[in-house]
């Protein structure tokens, strides 16, 4: 076996982990993939013959890889109207290949996904590598330029804000499937009381149309507000063929017309109540899905 096919075999080792670290930093799947491809590339032009610790080597470059990349990202969308839902994983009985399951396992909810993008790349960096996967403060410094100490203070500071702007979900994957079919239900029936009863007091609906629908993400906030966009949800509910699915590890539902996928639904329960419906209906990130 030559060196190029000796380092190719003990990068495939470690892809699953890159792919899940790059995906929680960047939260798209395309970029990630793109970041794990540098990273491979930097492998070949350095060899391996002085990395004693490949992992740790490798999710380091894909670390400084998503940095610059989240960086570089900031600088091109100044326009708040250019914000995003992250990529959705989305779960199906026929997805077992092992990259795909260690997306779902290290998967986080679309609703911390999006609290992220709001974190300065540093911080991202430090809550995600730290607090997700843990690796110590002593190996993200370099990659962020800094001290253990203050690399330890960004990733404080992404924690205060993570933790102050996501509820925590109920843990029960039983729950959430029936707070869903619920809302289905409620969206099918037009029923306004039932829909109140299983929507938080402050619940936010993130709907990513993307540049087919003019103004970029439209957010919604408040169990009032959400509730009165019932006549959509009732129509979408009826016009089209609706499928539960895992979305990030978390009962979601999927939407289709004449078997064209129209619309992702994540939503983020806690105390048995919708506290946030993120929905992708992006024609152009969508085609992907169907791809797949």
């Amino acid at each position: 076996m030559n060196e190029h096919d000796f380092l190719a075999r003990r990068f495939e080792e470690h892809r699953t982990h890159l792919k899940s670290v790059a995906y929680q930093m960047l939260g798209s799947l395309t970029e990630a993939d793109d970041a794990i491809q540098e990273a491979w590339l930097k492998l070949a032009r350095a060899g391996s013959g002085e990395i004693d610790n490949l992992g740790g080597w490798l999710t380091t470059v894909v670390g400084r890889v998503c940095l610059d990349m989240l960086r570089s990202r900031r600088l091109r969308r100044e326009d708040p109207l250019e914000a995003r839902l992250p990529d959705p994983i989305v779960d199906s009985d026929d997805r077992t290949d092992p990259e795909h399951q260690a997306l779902i396992a290290d998967s986080v909810g679309l609703a911390l996904l999006v609290v992220l993008e709001s974190l300065n790349p540093a911080e991202r960096l430090a809550f995600v590598l730290h607090d997700m996967f843990g690796m110590p403060f002593e190996e993200i410094a370099p990659i962020t330029d800094r001290t253990p100490v203050a690399a330890r203070k960004l990733a404080s500071r992404a924690r205060r804000r993570v933790q102050g702007a996501t509820a925590v979900p109920d843990p029960d994957p039983a729950a959430h499937r029936r707070v869903v079919d619920a809302f289905l239900t409620a969206a099918r029936d037009g029923d306004l009381t039932a829909l109140l009863a299983i929507l938080a007091p402050g619940v936010t609906v993130r709907a990513d149309g993307g540049k087919a629908f003019p103004g970029g993400m439209r957010i919604l906030s408040g169990a009032e507000t959400v509730a009165g966009q019932l006549a959509t949800f009732h129509r979408m509910a009826t016009i089209s063929t609706t499928s539960p699915a895992l979305v990030n590890g978390t009962a979601g539902l999927i939407n289709t017309i004449d078997d064209e996928l129209i619309s992702i639904m994540s939503f983020t329960i806690a105390h048995e109540r919708i506290v946030a419906i993120d929905i992708l209906s992006d024609p152009d990130r969508l085609a992907a899905y169907r791809r797949n």
